[in-house]
């Protein structure tokens, strides 16, 4: 079985159409892992789209903070007016969805799934070495998938117990199933932080275990639209442009 693996779209409908096109014809299973709607102008649409699509699918923190999951005191000013939006505009239908998705799960033998981290589902950003070492433990299968950091990126434990950080290869498929244990970030569909501005996306084929990560450009000026028009912060649209 082929899976796309998507993360953090964010309420970016024009990012995640166009992934999707992009990704026509090559999966078979959708899995995405939390953060569907906060920061962007679209989080009904954008909702009801992954709904279309029958995915797995988990719950990020803002989807929790938009449902009063969770408190958003910590949240910086842009994210918590975007949150405070979004709370405005979402209908019952996106509500009851969204509170229907788990933070973490276990969608395959061989794969783990969390949105943020194994050890801290929906809060903990995996961004470096050490990190990534600690969250091992927290998870029994060779993978594990994470988002929330809108980076790729590609941590391995390897045969002397050290984790390492390695570079996402874009476009090429490698084997992962081959005795190292890894966590996976496929990046942020809507909104990227790696200093790249195009939808990030994965694709895995659970057959052969050969991944992929995936960049596609997007319509960038028509979400940055929808976002002026709602009223949402400069600082928002602006990063969309330079992916930071």
């Amino acid at each position: 079985m082929r899976i796309l693996i998507l993360s953090d779209i964010h309420a970016n409908l024009a990012a995640f159409e166009a992934v999707m096109k992009d990704a026509q014809g090559k999966w078979d299973q959708l899995w995405f892992l939390g953060d569907l709607i906060g920061y962007g102008p679209d989080p009904n649409e954008c909702t009801a789209l992954m709904q279309s699509y029958d995915p797995i699918a988990l719950s990020g923190n803002h989807d929790w903070a938009i449902l009063g999951k969770l408190e958003i005191d910590s949240f910086n000013d842009y994210a918590k007016n975007a949150v405070l939006w979004a709370r405005g505009v979402i209908t019952k239908e996106s509500t009851v969805y969204l509170d229907s998705l788990p933070p973490a799960s276990v969608p395959h033998e061989k794969v783990s799934i969390a949105h943020a981290s194994p050890r801290q589902p929906i809060w903990e950003y995996v961004l470096d070495p050490g990190t990534a070492d600690a969250n091992f433990e927290y998870f029994d299968t060779p993978i594990c998938l994470v988002g929330h950091t809108h980076v790729p990126a590609v941590f391995e434990k390897t045969v002397n117990n050290r984790t390492n950080s390695a570079y996402p290869i874009y476009d090429e498929p490698w084997h992962i199933d081959d005795g190292v244990r890894r966590i996976i970030n496929p990046g942020s569909v809507g909104q990227p932080r790696d200093s790249d501005p195009r939808a990030s996306y994965a694709l895995l084929d659970l057959e052969t275990m050969m991944w992929q990560h995936c960049r596609v450009p997007y319509d960038i000026e028509r979400t940055q639209k929808k976002m002026r028009e709602a009223g949402l912060s400069d600082r928002l649209i602006a990063r969309l442009s330079f992916g930071w």
